[in-house]
């Protein structure tokens, strides 16, 4: 939550708001402590959808049951840097046009780069074409799109909050946008469209329909869905929106940086895991929904196709509750998982251990840096993501995009210049599930 932002004169805030923002003007719940607030703004000076209500009314429900407050605007007055404070998010909802001027814009400006989030729904692409700082923020401008039918989302990122709860294939309707450029390189990518599932598309087979990116201080959000009414009814769709805004508010964490040049060591199919080897007791399932889970440990999965010894290594984890395990790197062939923990380095995932035994630690080496470790890792039953970059000597850690640890092995048994990697199953209880293992190779360089 962004108190430092929403904590300025409050009660003038309210004031000036009176009469043109629908809704409560207080941020506490029933419980009297502070709740989110997100202001969803739907102003147009262009096409007008007819769904708009319906996606007004979507968000407030959203926020009543997921704990954030809504105000609902169409008035650009809205726009001043005190007014802006009160927010942790605003959404613009199918806005169209030039929708504000100057000084608005400025504020707007001002507000994202103090720490404030957006949110673009729709036509939210439709908007201030003339604005640059606006089009970086929304990711990508509109350009055309053909009628309203079904077509096949595939989901990309399925440890985001806006994507996580999705199929990797998510069937639906909708009205299907193309841009005027692809934003795959700037922000990061959620879900695409199969341009071969319907016809319209004109972004050469690779159609980015959602996406997410930290941008010039603050956080974005946008899908390019909701167009119709039925949309705001749609329960997938539904927790798509509240994903989305649950990060653009702080409440969720999640990389929202551009991923490109990943191939996938496990894809969440069965074929995929042919290259995997369990050593040790226990073992992972896999669910229908592409999911390893850990069971009866203590033991080790790891990847038998080949040695690494430069790359990029990310994957998304998470516990059920207080549970351990982790992600060995560095390590040479064996059926022994002890072979990796005496001869590679462990990533722990473990959020109640001792520091240097802890979740994002170098395990019994080197602690994280415990408080940008707890600003960025989701609680229990939330997906987290790790990258883990290997040049050289040299280790570093990232929990959903933020750099954690930087450590250095000087002991020649343990070299990270060659060796496998390998995902733990810790003990009998412990329960740690894992997704999309993915792998970018780097140059080879010097320490």
């Amino acid at each position: 939550m962004r108190t430092s932002l929403r904590m300025l004169t409050v009660g003038a805030a309210a004031a000036l708001l009176l009469g043109c923002v629908s809704g409560p003007a207080a941020s506490k719940g029933a419980d009297g402590l502070d709740r989110s607030r997100v202001l969803v703004f739907s102003k147009t000076a262009g096409f007008r959808h007819d769904s708009i209500p319906e996606g007004i009314a979507a968000v407030r429900e959203l926020g009543a049951t997921g704990g954030f407050a809504v105000d609902a605007t169409e008035d650009a007055g809205a726009f001043t840097p005190r007014n802006l404070a009160r927010y942790d998010a605003v959404v613009f909802l199918s806005t169209t046009g030039d929708v504000l001027d100057t000084t608005e814009q400025a504020a707007f400006e001002r507000y994202i780069k103090r720490g404030g989030g957006y949110v673009g729904i729709h036509a939210a692409a439709d908007t201030e074409y003339d604005w640059a700082f606006y089009g970086g923020l929304a990711g990508a401008y509109f350009q055309s799109h053909p009628a309203i039918q079904p077509a096949t989302v595939t989901v990309e990122d399925r440890s985001h909050p806006a994507t996580s709860g999705l199929p990797r294939s998510w069937e639906r309707t909708d009205e299907w946008y193309n841009y005027r450029s692809n934003p795959r390189d700037r922000a990061h990518v959620l879900a695409s469209l199969d341009e071969s599932s319907y016809t319209g598309g004109t972004m050469s087979g690779d159609h980015p329909i959602a996406w997410c990116q930290e941008y010039r201080g603050g956080r974005a959000f946008y899908t390019g869905g909701g167009h119709t009414k039925e949309s705001y009814a749609e329960p997938a769709f539904r927790q798509h929106l509240l994903g989305g805004i649950r990060y653009a508010i702080g409440a969720a964490q999640a990389d929202c940086r551009p991923e490109n040049g990943y191939r996938p060591l496990f894809d969440g199919t069965a074929q995929s895991l042919a290259a995997w080897k369990q050593a040790g007791p226990g073992s992972f399932s896999l669910s229908d929904d592409g999911t390893l889970t850990s069971h009866d440990g203590l033991g080790m999965l790891w990847y038998a196709g080949s040695e690494f010894g430069s790359y990029s290594l990310k994957l998304d984890w998470r516990v059920a509750g207080d549970d351990n395990s982790g992600v060995f790197v560095g390590f040479p062939e064996s059926d022994d998982p002890w072979s990796a923990v005496n001869n590679g380095y462990e990533v722990q995932i473990d959020a109640t251990d001792a520091p240097d035994r802890t979740t994002g630690a170098v395990y019994s080496f080197q602690s994280a840096d415990l408080k940008k470790r707890d600003r960025a890792l989701n609680p229990p039953g939330e997906w987290n993501t790790y990258e883990i970059r290997v040049e050289g000597e040299h280790l570093r850690v990232w929990l959903n995009g933020v750099k954690i640890n930087d450590f250095t092995n000087t002991d020649p048994v343990r070299s990270l210049r060659d060796g496998h990697i390998g995902l733990q199953n810790h003990g009998a209880y412990d329960q740690v599930s894992f997704r999309d293992v993915r792998i970018k190779e780097l140059p080879t360089k010097g320490d």
